[in-house]
C-alpha cells in the first residue's frame, strides 16, 4: 500500500472521530432548553427566597441542636446536615427562579455562619519555618537535580552517533 495513501486514510480517520467527538459534546444539537427557558420566565421573588431560606434554616438549626456544642467546630459531626441545608437553599432558590447563590442567600448563609460557628476560628495557625538543615535540603535537592539532568541531556546529545 501507497504511504501517503495510508498516511491520508489515518488523518481522515483522526478527523472524523475528532468531529464526532466534538458533536458528542457540544450543547447545541438537540439540547434540552426547557429549565434555560423556565428560569428566564420567571422572576426571581427576593420575599419568597427569603422565606424558603428561614425554613431551610429552621431545618438546619433543628439538626444543629442535636449535635454537641463542642463538636460543632469538626465538619466531620455535622457535614450530612449541612449538605442538606445547602442542597435546599440551592433547590430552593432554582425553583422559584433566582439564581444561587445570590446577595440575599449568602447574607442568609453568612448569618447562620456566624450563630453556629462564631467560636471555631479563635485557634490561629502560626507557620514557622523550617529548621535550617531542612530548609538547605529542601532547597538544594531540587537545584542539583536540575543540573543533573541537564547534564545528562547535554551528555546524551554529544554521544548521539554511538548511541543510535
Amino acid at each position: 500500500m501507497d504511504p501517503n495513501l495510508l498516511t491520508l486514510f489515518k488523518l481522515s480517520l483522526i478527523l472524523a472521530v475528532n468531529m464526532l467527538m466534538t458533536r458528542g459534546l457540544s450543547d447545541a444539537d438537540g439540547a434540552d432548553l426547557s429549565f434555560t427557558q423556565r428560569s428566564q420566565l420567571l422572576q426571581c421573588n427576593q420575599t419568597v427566597l427569603l422565606l424558603e431560606m428561614e425554613r431551610c434554616g429552621e431545618r438546619f438549626s433543628s439538626d444543629m441542636n442535636h449535635i454537641h456544642p463542642d463538636d460543632r467546630c469538626n465538619l466531620t459531626h455535622f457535614i450530612r446536615e449541612y449538605h442538606v441545608f445547602s442542597f435546599c437553599t440551592e433547590v430552593n432558590a432554582g425553583r422559584i427562579g433566582c439564581f444561587w447563590p445570590n446577595p440575599a442567600a449568602e447574607r442568609f448563609i453568612i448569618s447562620i455562619h456566624k450563630h453556629f460557628f462564631s467560636n471555631c476560628s479563635l485557634e490561629r495557625v502560626v507557620f514557622i519555618d523550617p529548621p535550617d538543615d531542612t530548609l538547605m535540603l529542601l532547597i538544594l535537592v531540587p537545584v542539583f537535580l536540575t543540573l543533573a539532568m541537564v547534564a545528562l541531556v547535554v551528555w546524551c546529545s554529544k554521544r548521539s552517533d554511538i548511541l543510535a
